[in-house]
């Protein structure tokens, strides 16, 4: 039901929030949190901004989730 949260674990992801994005490695899932890591801050009108340690989202505030292909690692 759920195949797309296993498969992109170790992958490349932008996570998307009502406010801001981030992009990043998806690097596990804990429960009700995600743990990214490599991780950028997208925001409207500015440019990404680089992100030290690892970043933790709840799932709960995730709109959608986007698993990028290609280049991006």
């Amino acid at each position: 039901m759920f195949a797309w949260r296993r498969t992109a674990v170790r992958k490349r992801v932008v996570v998307n929030l009502a406010d801001k994005a981030f992009s990043g490695i998806l690097w596990a899932k804990r429960g009700p949190l995600l743990v990214l890591r490599d991780v950028e801050l997208l925001e409207a009108g500015r440019a990404p901004q680089p992100m030290d340690g690892e970043v933790v989202v709840e799932r709960a505030k995730v709109e959608f989730t986007q698993v990028l292909t290609g280049g991006g690692g």
